[in-house]
């Protein structure tokens, strides 16, 4: 017969997958007497869960709401789905709730299911660029990290391709929307760094450390990741005046697209940064507001001659619409 401990918790999985249980069905999986089976339901109210008893004919127990949330049992399906679901919440919305709850779940998770875990990006597409997906577990353990404030041991693939060890004290993890960053003090460089989540090798592992007494930084950890973003250096650079005030771009512009100035209570400056003309129309016009070029004077010419071709293909559309309902009357 099993303990007493490893019953209940098979009780209590057995409620949370049913409506409704008869004492003596629930006493028949359990292989034990209904008295016993009443004892337990007692257990698992006294740790806070809600069980609901009805007599007669027909009755039985079953979980009800409770006013705290208690411990949740998952099976091993169930906790990996509910890992993958978390990482996607936490990757599309940037939320907090889901990397702690994530970072929670991770360390709880057997060998096994983590094995599992690991397999899932391998069978799954996603419709985001594949650089910018970061590992699950790498995610999970970064976070788990920052929130025991210990420090991380790993290896880190820069834009060049160069693979360096960092010793950190892992502080944040910030969402730009795309991608997923890491802001830390590197014990190497003696200073703050920004690490993207989806550089840090997983290979050999990375090596949690000795906890440390967490340092004030320079700025808030968002303003330092954006900063770290808009100061790479760029193949192009062009700096524009928007027709909206600093603020209202702010809240609606994600952090990746450029560096924001206020100039006014109506106006502000938005520099942007790319690998060719193209791009950089593509961030000014991502902002949906009028603009007018300050800097470089020469960018004037690449988003004319953008432009033109934008209207030529508006243009050609429109004519042959024409050409259609002309030949329709012949």
């Amino acid at each position: 017969m099993p303990s007493t401990s490893a019953r209940v918790l098979r009780l209590l999985s057995l409620l949370q997958v049913h409506r409704e249980w008869s004492g003596k069905e629930l006493a028949r999986r359990l292989d034990v007497a209904v008295r016993t089976v009443r004892r337990d339901v007692d257990r698992l109210r006294q740790l806070g869960y809600s069980i609901d008893a009805s007599a007669g004919v027909g009755g039985g127990y079953r979980l009800g709401p409770g006013e705290e949330t208690p411990p949740l049992l998952l099976e091993d399906d169930e906790a990996v789905a509910v890992a993958v679901a978390l990482g996607a919440a936490a990757g599309n919305a940037g939320s907090d709730v889901a990397l702690r709850v994530l970072a929670k779940l991770d360390q709880l998770l057997p060998k096994r299911l983590r094995r599992k875990l690991t397999s899932v990006p391998a069978v799954t597409l996603s419709l985001v660029a594949p650089e910018s997906t970061a590992n699950l577990n790498v995610l999970a353990t970064v976070a788990s990290a920052c929130r025991d404030t210990v420090q991380l041991r790993f290896s880190y693939c820069d834009m060049k391709g160069t693979v360096t060890t960092r010793i950190t004290e892992p502080m944040r993890l910030v969402h730009t929307g795309r991608r997923w960053y890491l802001a830390a003090w590197d014990l190497g460089r003696n200073d703050w760094r920004t690490f993207r989540v989806d550089r840090i090798e997983t290979q050999p592992r990375l090596v949690p450390g000795p906890r440390f007494t967490p340092r004030q930084p320079p700025v808030d950890f968002a303003t330092m990741v954006q900063q770290s973003i808009t100061s790479w250096p760029q193949p192009l650079r062009a700096r524009v005046r928007l027709r909206e005030s600093a603020a209202s771009l702010r809240a609606r512009l994600p952090s990746w697209v450029g560096t924001i100035e206020e100039v006014d209570e109506r106006h502000c400056l938005l520099t942007v940064g790319g690998e060719c003309p193209e791009s950089l129309v593509g961030l000014i016009l991502h902002t949906n507001v009028d603009f007018s070029l300050v800097d470089p004077p020469g960018a004037a010419r690449p988003i004319r001659d953008i432009a033109r071709r934008l209207l030529r293909g508006v243009s050609s559309a429109a004519g042959g619409r024409v050409r259609a309902r002309r030949k329709a009357r012949q």
